[in-house]
């Protein structure tokens, strides 16, 4: 029993995907060419300082994890009985599930980033060393009723977002309260919060006109840490850039079906590290090109 994740932004680094854009040299092109710009040498030199910006970073990390997922069943026909993503990854979930083929993947991630990089003023931390529900007493507590959690990824990490100014103020609060750590993230704006609903409603919009397949393996989704359904498809897409990505949910849903191996496919091993902390023991894999 296996499930394979997607890793999300914080992923990406440049020289990601070498040894795939060869290999699959058709769909490298044709992601360049909905793209308007050479995704290959976006991934493996970034001359333009451009990956670590959102309306790059997301289609970037979706070729390059699907393509990742494509080498890999050449090797493996074996389905799983489960995918998920964290964040952008759930479109590389969905992908696999063939919800969504290649090019209509690259359309959503490309139009998200793009409206998510439009949202200025807000900013992100990670919380390390204190539990999701001590992190959301000492909030409401130090009057800081403008901050939402945007993921619960581990058992003691948690990630929080707001505008600029709160979450400067919240350093000095869980640095006071004894936190392990306060890490300011460096994105551009407050993702995963009340503060992106004007990029929801335009992403709303923009899947209307989407269309998407029966999931043929069950995705699990961030919004809801349960599998898709076909109807709920474009209103959990569109929550998923307002809502908490309910990572920690998501992987105990997931072992509690029993799951014994859950494979991390993409750059980086993030997720993994995450799920090794959720259950201990669990066996882990990456497949990274």
């Amino acid at each position: 029993m296996t499930c394979y994740v997607f890793p999300g932004q914080g992923s990406q680094k440049v020289g990601m995907g070498e040894t795939l854009f060869n290999e699959f040299s058709n769909e490298t092109k044709q992601a360049s060419n909905l793209l308007g710009y050479d995704i290959q040498e976006l991934c493996l030199t970034d001359p333009n300082n451009q990956l670590n910006q959102t309306q790059f970073t997301q289609p970037a990390l979706f070729v390059v994890s699907a393509l990742s997922y494509l080498a890999y069943q050449k090797e493996n026909t074996t389905q799983p009985t489960f995918l998920a993503g964290h964040s952008l990854g759930e479109y590389n979930a969905l992908f696999a599930a063939k919800v969504i083929d290649f090019e209509t993947g690259i359309k959503l991630v490309q139009k998200r980033g793009e409206l998510m990089s439009q949202a200025s003023g807000g900013a992100m931390a990670a919380i390390i060393g204190m539990s999701a529900t001590d992190i959301a007493k000492t909030l409401a507590s130090n009057n800081l009723p403008g901050i939402d959690i945007a993921n619960f990824n581990e058992p003691n990490q948690t990630v929080i977002s707001g505008q600029k100014n709160d979450i400067k103020t919240a350093q000095n609060i869980f640095e006071e309260a004894g936190v392990r750590r306060y890490i300011p993230l460096a994105v551009s704006g407050a993702f995963h919060s009340r503060y992106m609903e004007p990029a929801k409603k335009a992403f709303e919009t923009y899947l209307e006109s989407c269309a998407f397949s029966e999931p043929t393996i069950p995705v699990i989704a961030n919004v809801t840490a349960t599998p898709y359904t076909q109807t709920d498809i474009k209103t959990l897409l569109a929550k998923q850039i307002t809502h908490s990505v309910k990572w920690v949910d998501s992987i105990t849903y997931i072992l509690n079906k029993q799951e014994t191996e859950l494979i991390e496919i993409g750059p980086g091993k993030v997720l993994t590290g995450l799920i090794n902390k959720i259950k201990k023991g669990i066996e882990t894999n990456t497949v990274t090109h």
